[in-house]
């Protein structure tokens, strides 16, 4: 029987040792910790690896610190759009929701749609009409709402620029993990770019370019500038390498990130298992929030 592993990322970019505190270093760790106990806690009682990343990336959701669910960043508009996606190794069943607006947990709803749609992505007030079918939590306008946030909007607007939120060391969130039955899953959730306009999407809800999961070689979940990551279609490219190129899970992970991301002039990073339980987390940025553990471990976190 297989061991269970587990990875969770909080976001790659602009994460400079010199610029946090350690106040703030440590309450990123502990965020990361507490979803990495979450999910473990289900691989650990012989739960599936779907339902561990779904349960690592809610806590991450839940978290202020990095741009999914209640950290969400703005549109233009002073909105909260969020994006999510998640798969399952298994069966290549998806879920993937675009857009969203008052869905406390995205990854929730991602999984729903999965679950008992016959739909892969649903977007915008469709999704937010299915939601509340599923009689799955909504949350108010001030429930996203921060100061922080909505100061980066005002920056932003003041420059007349989208802009990344990890360049302001938060980001989008993921998870990937593998079950004690070799079982994997992804799952990811951003609220996207400040100041987006035009209904803009990026790569976390869309699968094959954000997240992916196959058994027969891995699950992914990408982090960075989510335009360089749709036209790599990253999180299949790394499945793809392994599967026709016969690379192990760390030289597929490293090539998309290191040369075929690169050599397009995007940035960033992603983290990865496969089914016999090896992890890899490359990043290109200056730091990626991450953690993983794997059966018989001690849980690790990293930032830069």
């Amino acid at each position: 029987m297989p061991k269970y592993t587990l990875a969770i990322h909080g976001g790659a970019g602009a994460i400079l040792r010199s610029e946090m505190t350690a106040e703030k270093e440590k309450a990123h760790q502990q965020a990361l910790q507490v979803a990495l106990q979450a999910g473990e806690a289900i691989l650990q009682a012989g739960g599936a690896a779907l339902a561990a990343v779904e349960a690592a990336v809610c806590l991450l959701e839940d978290c202020e610190y990095f741009n999914a669910g209640k950290g969400s960043v703005f549109t233009h508009e002073g909105k909260n759009e969020m994006d999510a996606s998640i798969m399952c190794g298994k069966t290549l069943a998806a879920g993937a929701v675009a857009m969203v607006q008052g869905v406390k947990n995205p990854i929730s709803l991602a999984r729903r749609i999965l679950d008992v749609s016959d739909h892969v992505l649903l977007c915008g007030p469709g999704a937010l009409e299915f939601a509340r079918e599923q009689g799955l939590e909504e949350a108010p306008p001030e429930y996203f709402f921060s100061e922080f946030r909505h100061r980066q909007l005002q920056e932003a607007r003041a420059r007349g620029k989208t802009q990344l939120d990890h360049s302001q060391k938060y980001g989008t969130v993921g998870a990937v993990a593998c079950d004690r039955q070799g079982h994997v899953a992804a799952a990811t959730s951003t609220g996207g770019l400040t100041n987006k306009q035009y209904g803009r999407v990026g790569d976390s809800p869309l699968i094959g370019a954000g997240t992916y999961a196959n058994n027969l070689t891995c699950a992914v979940s990408c982090t960075g500038y989510g335009e360089y990551f749709i036209r790599g279609v990253v999180a299949f490219d790394v499945s793809c390498l392994m599967e026709y190129k016969g690379m192990s899970l760390e030289e597929a992970a490293h090539h998309a990130i290191h040369h075929r991301q690169l050599a397009l002039g995007g940035d960033g990073g992603l983290i990865a298992v496969d089914a016999k339980g090896n992890v890899a987390l490359p990043f290109s940025s200056a730091g990626m929030y991450r953690g993983w553990v794997r059966e018989g471990e001690e849980a690790e976190v990293g930032i830069y």
